[in-house]
């Protein structure tokens, strides 16, 4: 899920919320705040992605997110990786048709 997580925030400074709505959108209807805010924290740990607080024009503060330079490498990984999966798993299954 953090490379998910990271593509989103890469594509410009958001919030939590609103990355949930992105995730739903894509199909992503199973993962709640209480899912999401943990990877957050966690990526936050490991330098993936900083954060800010930020007025809301809603109410209470908002933390707002960036992908860090260590962030932008990890999901050049991760899309390396997942392509790699992605192309194995279709042979396998091109293999299947044979």
């Amino acid at each position: 899920m953090e490379g998910n997580v990271l593509s989103i925030i890469s594509r410009g400074e958001t919030y939590g919320y609103e990355i949930l709505l992105v995730l739903n959108k894509y199909g992503f209807t199973d993962i709640y705040e209480g899912t999401l805010y943990p990877i957050l924290t966690r990526m936050e740990k490991k330098s993936l992605i900083s954060c800010r607080l930020g007025k809301s024009p809603l109410g209470p503060k908002r933390k707002y997110y960036t992908v860090t330079e260590s962030g932008e490498k990890y999901y050049e990984e991760f899309k390396r990786i997942f392509k790699e999966i992605i192309a194995k798993t279709n042979e396998i299954i091109s293999a299947d048709n044979l």
